[in-house]
Formats: C-alpha cells, sequence, structure tokens
C-alpha cells in the first residue's frame, strides 16, 4: 500500500470521527440550554442544601407532581432532617435529551442528631414551551426504603 493512500484512509477516519463527533454533540442541550441548566441547578441545590425542600418543590416538574403529589406526611418528614453535604458526583447526557445527575447527599436526622449518607439520581427534563429546566424525578429520597 503507497503512502498516499494511508494518508487518503487516515484522512477518511478522521472526517468520518469529526462527523460523528459533530452529529452526536447536536443531540445535547444547546449552550443557552447548558447556561440556564447551570442557574437552575445552582438554586435547586442552594434550596436542598438548606433543607427548604418547599423551596424545591418549585423545581420539580409539574407533569411529575401531578403523577407523585408530596403528600403532608412526606412534607413532614422532609422538616425532620437536615441536609449537611450535598456533592455531585456524575452527571451525563439520556438518551432523551434529559440530563441525569447522581449526588451524595449527607443528611442528619434532628431528633437523634445521627447523620447518613444516601445517594441520589436527578434527572433534569427541558421543557421547550415555558423555556427551562424542570426536575424530573421529585424530591430526593433521603429514606429509601426506611
Amino acid at each position: 500500500m503507497t503512502r498516499f493512500r494511508q494518508f487518503q484512509q487516515i484522512f477518511i477516519a478522521v472526517v468520518l470521527l469529526l462527523t460523528a463527533t459533530a452529529a452526536l454533540a447536536g443531540e445535547g442541550p444547546s449552550r443557552s440550554q447548558r447556561a440556564k441548566l447551570a442557574t437552575l441547578q445552582d438554586a435547586y441545590v442552594a434550596a436542598v442544601r438548606w433543607s427548604d425542600f418547599e423551596a424545591a418543590e418549585g423545581f420539580i416538574d409539574p407533569e411529575h407532581l401531578r403523577a407523585h403529589p408530596v403528600t403532608e406526611l412526606e412534607r413532614e418528614r422532609y422538616r425532620q432532617v437536615q441536609v449537611s453535604g450535598y456533592r455531585e458526583r456524575s452527571t451525563g447526557v439520556a438518551g432523551d435529551g434529559s440530563i441525569e445527575r447522581r449526588v451524595e447527599m449527607s443528611v442528619i436526622n434532628r431528633n437523634t442528631q445521627a447523620e447518613r449518607t444516601v445517594m441520589v439520581k436527578e434527572r433534569w427534563r427541558w421543557d421547550p414551551q415555558a423555556k427551562r429546566w424542570w426536575q424530573a424525578a421529585g424530591l430526593p429520597d433521603l429514606w429509601q426504603g426506611q
């Protein structure tokens, strides 16, 4: 095989790789959407970090809230915990374009002062009509089967 033929094959492979990368990048959120997501996630994290779960409800997808309304018993349970840590562990784009985050949260029971760590999954969905992101997984499950 001649050097020119090798160069031609490498060139074609690079062009195909760049084309595939550009196509995949087009499936994720736009720059404007990413900026809005960062701002909204910061505000959501602040509400959760300060254990203001009533404010955090305002970030939850209305569709999710209609299907899974927060009960008064659940609200009372949230009032009995203090969030002491919130660390993002991973973020990725799902096949439907939503953003999925895995978060490690440290939670203190206000009555017993016992601290525990839970892993929480968040899913952020872009709403084209409202032009905003919604947290589509609901409030964090801090009890996970307890």
